[in-house]
């Protein structure tokens, strides 16, 4: 009759707790359903699109970019979990597994003339723009 008093609150809160250890910080961005990895960034010039993609701890072979239709960049990977020889995990909060990241650039690129360099764990996407969407220079002729 006077056992452990049920708290719904504390409940909840181990709850949340839990979700957070399995979810990291990202758990959030994935009840809304926002791409989360690998975080992104997308600008350009006159003359190229640039991307970086944040890949902290990844190696280049296990990378793969690809361009096609002229605007639509994949970019993949897979890092396998390292094994553990001896002792337990306490805490694992670093993804592990494949990914794959496909979107629409905000204009046609130029396949041929794509570059890519990855340094300090951040993957950068050099592409040139096509000719055809180029901004072009019209001459006003005097009559």
């Amino acid at each position: 009759m006077f056992g452990t008093r049920w708290e719904p609150l504390a409940e909840m809160n181990r709850l949340r707790d839990e979700m957070e250890r399995v979810f990291g910080r990202y758990g959030q961005q994935l009840a809304q359903g926002a791409p989360v990895f690998p975080p992104l960034n997308i600008w350009e010039d006159a003359d190229h699109l640039y991307v970086e993609a944040e890949l902290p701890g990844w190696e280049l072979e296990d990378l793969e970019i690809y361009v096609s239709a002229g605007n639509e960049l994949s970019i993949s990977g897979q890092r396998n979990q390292p094994e553990l020889k001896e002792g337990a995990w306490h805490r694992q909060e670093r993804s592990f597994g494949k990914f794959r990241r496909t979107f629409e650039l905000p204009s046609d690129v130029d396949s041929d003339k794509v570059t890519a360099t990855f340094k300090n764990g951040v993957l950068t996407i050099e592409m040139a723009k096509s000719e055809e969407v180029k901004p072009r220079k019209i001459e006003v002729k005097a009559n």
